[in-house]
């Protein structure tokens, strides 16, 4: 019984690959090719578990000549376009599959196929992200790699300094994790493109920053008078993102003690992302993202992880020689301009058990209230008065809303 289903599961699979490859139009193969590929590849793996390790070598190179000669015939047609190796290396895996099944992980197989069938699907979207990257995305990319793959490893695990609390490797994997997901947010960006709709544009000044979305967006309420309204849904879709943010950063940091620390920060979301669709334009409109800056650039790394730093060791003074109030001085301070950092840091120090979770969360929603101040004043600055009075108003009742969950939410 256990052999019909590997087969069926093979079949299964095969199945999926095929179709994708049928609706790409390949010309080596499709619904009904990959299929007998995916089974052949089982049937030798059960031969080789009755036989011998030989069978599967011959069945490769089985496969492996069936579609060298389809290459052959292909090149000897000049009418044909020009084409991929894609549908090829794609049968090869399929082939592979079918041979894991019989003695692997089922559910490693799924995935493989999956994400298979995912990569050959988002083909017109991931040659549109490669034709836009220039040599600055090129430069993004290497940097993270030196950021997460060189400079990380080499760092020593253990801590340092006063309070204990300066680990050089944790420091660094919270700067890997920051950037990465302002580098995922840029990657979005680019394969988007530069023209987005109203709440994608809000949704990607969060991913990326909100507190640089507000900025360039308070910039261009000064440019022009009219679009108030749009643009402050945009700044604040961006501040609400901002708390889903937050909320990633802790699932990373802090699992143990995301359940307790995410009903109070999830209900902020919720209000903040509320008052936004208060001020949700209903003409249809297009906002032309600022370009956003090289998020792997090795400077601000380093900044951030300076920032972090301080901020770990003054909470971790505070926290040693001073009362509970002190703590949230801090958290004022490093969020005006900055939430990562706090976040994190007391993300982790909850995680250790040297912070209660129920300060934990509220000093990282303190910390968001200080940086909706930041971001007012901003409004102010940068996009004028009758702006910046706007924006003040809606990020008023967001701090009140604020307030209130830290004053009222249950201990647990």
């Amino acid at each position: 019984m256990n052999v019909f289903i590997t087969l069926a599961i093979s079949l299964g699979l095969g199945l999926l690959i095929g179709l994708q490859r049928e609706r790409s139009e390949a010309r080596l193969g499709g619904i009904r090719t990959f299929p007998l590929i995916s089974l052949f590849g089982t049937l030798c793996g059960l031969l080789a578990v009755q036989f011998a390790w030989p069978v599967l070598v011959a069945g490769f190179v089985v496969v492996f000549g069936v579609l060298a000669l389809a290459n052959f015939i292909k090149l000897r047609e000049p009418s044909l376009p020009e084409a991929g190796q894609t549908t090829e290396v794609a049968a090869l895996l399929t082939f592979a599959l079918g041979v894991y099944l019989v003695q692997g992980d089922k559910s490693v197989a799924f995935v493989v196929a999956g994400v298979t069938v995912v990569l050959l699907h988002l083909k017109e979207p991931m040659h549109r992200f490669v034709d836009r990257m220039g040599e600055r995305d090129m430069n993004a990319i290497v940097q993270f790699v030196v950021i997460s793959l060189i400079i990380l490893p080499l760092l020593p695990n253990r801590t340092f300094g006063p309070c204990n609390v300066l680990n050089p490797f944790d420091i660094w994997r919270m700067v890997v994790l920051i950037v990465g997901i302002s580098l995922v947010g840029y990657v979005i960006y680019k394969i988007w493109g530069q023209r987005v709709g109203t709440v994608s544009g809000g949704i990607l000044g969060g991913l990326i920053s909100s507190t640089a979305t507000t900025v360039s967006y308070a910039r261009r309420s000064r440019e022009a008078a009219g679009a108030h309204r749009p643009v402050l849904f945009v700044i604040m879709i961006a501040s609400a993102i901002a708390y889903a943010r937050v909320l990633i950063e802790i699932s990373a940091v802090a699992p143990n003690r995301l359940a307790h620390m995410a009903p109070p920060l999830a209900a902020m979301l919720g209000w903040m992302t509320l008052l936004a669709f208060v001020l949700f334009p209903f003409r249809k409109t297009e906002n032309k993202l600022p370009d956003p800056e090289n998020p792997a650039e090795l400077k601000s790394a380093l900044i951030f992880g300076a920032i972090y730093a301080a901020v770990i060791l003054a909470i971790g003074a505070a926290r040693e020689h001073l009362d509970a109030s002190a703590l949230y001085g801090v958290a004022i301070i490093s969020g005006l301009t900055d939430m990562d950092a706090i976040t994190l840091s007391t993300a982790r120090l909850v995680e250790q058990n040297r912070v209660d979770t129920g300060t934990g969360w509220r000093l990282i929603l303190t910390a968001s209230l200080a940086n909706l101040v930041f971001k007012t004043a901003a409004g102010f600055i940068i996009g004028g008065s009758r702006f910046g009075v706007r924006l003040a108003l809606m990020f008023a009742v967001g701090l009140a809303g604020g307030v209130a969950i830290i004053l009222l939410w249950p201990s647990p």
